[in-house]
């Protein structure tokens, strides 16, 4: 007979929780009105943040905002949410975003998510998928901020450009890779 040790115990019931977590997300859905009112806080943030931002913003074609995007790991690790797509000021669309990932990992975040399509052509091929995965179906750019609050030239020039960032400000060295938006309805 097997016999279990306490660390295998210990990551078959963090597995299980992460489970439940993913699946407890996924089931209490939230209402339109609900992540119409994240997304207008999720967007006040970002224009509190990055002034830089702001000004692409402006410019973009659409904007898919994923105003609470939960991620939590051990070793195996999850991350869920769901947004809006705003195509001038108006909400076209709603999505969730979810992604897996095995590695060294531990612990949980709560996020914000800003992606903003520069060109009609990036916005169309975005709006006429069926589920769409940031680094196969589209490159995002991840922003980062430099020296008097620009965002570096190249980036800025990317047809779609992403910023990821919380309650403290824009995080750096993340990436949208690997992570698969469906549409939802709501």
């Amino acid at each position: 007979m097997k016999k279990y040790t306490y660390r295998t115990k210990f990551n078959f019931f963090i597995v299980s929780v992460l489970t439940l977590l993913m699946f407890s997300a996924s089931a209490q859905a939230a209402s339109k009105m609900e992540i119409d009112l994240y997304v207008e806080d999720a967007l006040k943030q970002f224009q509190k943040h990055t002034t830089a931002g702001t000004k692409l913003a402006k410019e973009a074609k659409g904007i898919l905002v994923f105003p609470k995007t939960y991620k939590a790991g051990v070793v195996i690790g999850g991350e869920y949410g769901e947004g809006a797509l705003k195509v001038g000021g108006s909400t076209v669309g709603y999505y969730s975003i979810a992604a897996a990932s095995i590695g060294a990992q531990l612990g949980a975040q709560m996020r914000s998510q800003v992606i903003l399509f520069m060109t009609d052509e990036a916005l169309n091929k975005f709006r006429n998928s069926d589920g769409w995965e940031a680094g196969i179906d589209g490159s995002v750019a991840i922003a980062t901020i430099g020296a008097g609050e620009e965002i570096d030239t190249h980036t800025a020039q990317q047809s779609i450009i992403g910023f990821i960032f919380s309650n403290k400000g824009l995080m750096f060295n993340l990436n949208l890779e690997g992570s698969k938006i469906t549409p939802i309805n709501r």
